[in-house]
């Protein structure tokens, strides 16, 4: 049995990592920590978890983590990296929800995060997580920087186009729309239900952190620099990330059997049909994204449509998903289910 930790159990990657891990065939949860809530049983305050989880939440300092096999950061940035290097010394792997390992320019990262990182060199050694281009590193990994919510439905949605050379990787545009859990479980005026419901905006078009991390993913499957445009919305769900991506061909190909031809053997991608236009609700609480293309008019303009539920294949389940390949274990274990509808 894999020996399991968590890390900032409480909020909603932490709770949906538990929903996750409780009937995962190969674990054996160990330890869930929360300060705030330390004490606690961890179904007193997540009613759904009765009878599958027994835990308390305890400290860091009681959870003796170091006799874990691998240790979830579902904490805000700039934990991980605080006790990451203790863990590994100890012989911990250790996969980080948060963004601390995610970009490798340092000063990138300090830029966006405002913060001076504390472990620059396990940076470098960091592998980031995302299956469906870095599944061998990941294998050989002891650090995984599991990608972002929005990067993973971008990257996914773009990743045959700018790997295959056949759009303009000077004019990529991400048009991207979450539910309101992507801005985790606190109290906060903007996710207010009076101020959320009913209701839609773009947010952060001057900057998002998320796109020097997804800038810096399509820059590696490109193999050069590339112009990207990433403009996130804020919509009244509370799961789902539904990512319209645009780009200009440079070669008349065949897009869907691009597509279906790179992720064919893939377990958490789905090519739908030419001409389907996939929706949030299909992939609510699977592991899975789900992804369109499309050539409006018969024109030059590319426009790829991708969802995801951004607490599973964008978080949690992604996260388990790299823990089965970390220890060989059959990849869609625990992560099998089908999508909720309605």
């Amino acid at each position: 049995m894999i020996k399991v930790g968590i890390v900032g159990g409480t909020g909603y990657t932490g709770v949906e990592l538990l929903r996750l891990l409780a009937r995962h065939p190969e674990v054996e949860l160990r330890a869930i920590t929360s300060r705030k809530e330390a004490g606690m049983p961890v179904a007193e305050m997540f009613p759904n978890l009765r009878g599958r989880v027994k835990l308390a939440f305890s400290t860091p300092e009681d959870a003796d983590l170091e006799r874990c096999d691998v240790v979830f950061f579902a904490t805000p940035n700039g934990v991980a990296m605080q006790q990451t290097r203790a863990l590994l010394d100890a012989g911990v792997k250790v996969i980080d929800l948060a963004a601390d390992f995610r970009i490798k320019d340092i000063a990138v990262w300090q830029q966006w995060y405002k913060m001076e990182h504390a472990c620059p060199d396990l940076v470098a050694e960091a592998v980031y997580g995302l299956p469906e281009i870095n599944r061998d590193r990941i294998r050989r990994a002891r650090l995984i920087a599991n990608p972002g919510c929005y990067p993973t439905a971008v990257q996914l949605g773009f990743l045959p186009l700018v790997e295959a050379g056949v759009v303009d990787t000077g004019f990529l545009i991400a048009d991207a729309k979450s539910g309101v859990s992507g801005a985790g479980r606190k109290a906060e005026v903007a996710t207010l239900f009076a101020e959320a419901a009913d209701n839609f905006k773009a947010y952060a078009v001057a900057g998002h952190r998320h796109w020097p991390e997804i800038k810096q993913g399509l820059e590696i499957f490109a193999g050069k620099a590339v112009g990207f445009t990433f403009v996130p919305h804020l919509t009244p769900l509370i799961r789902g990330i539904h990512a319209t991506l645009y780009a200009k061909a440079s070669a008349d190909l065949d897009l869907q059997a691009l597509f279906e031809t790179r992720y064919a053997g893939e377990p958490f991608v789905d090519v739908l049909p030419a001409g389907a236009h996939p929706e949030t609700r299909s992939v609510r609480g699977a592991n899975v994204c789900r992804i369109a293309v499309h050539r409006p008019q018969g024109s030059d303009t590319v426009v790829v449509l991708s969802v995801i539920d951004n607490l599973v294949k964008g978080a949690a389940g992604q996260a388990v998903q790299n823990m089965n390949i970390m220890f060989e274990l059959a990849e869609d274990t625990a992560l099998a289910d089908v999508g909720m509808l309605p």
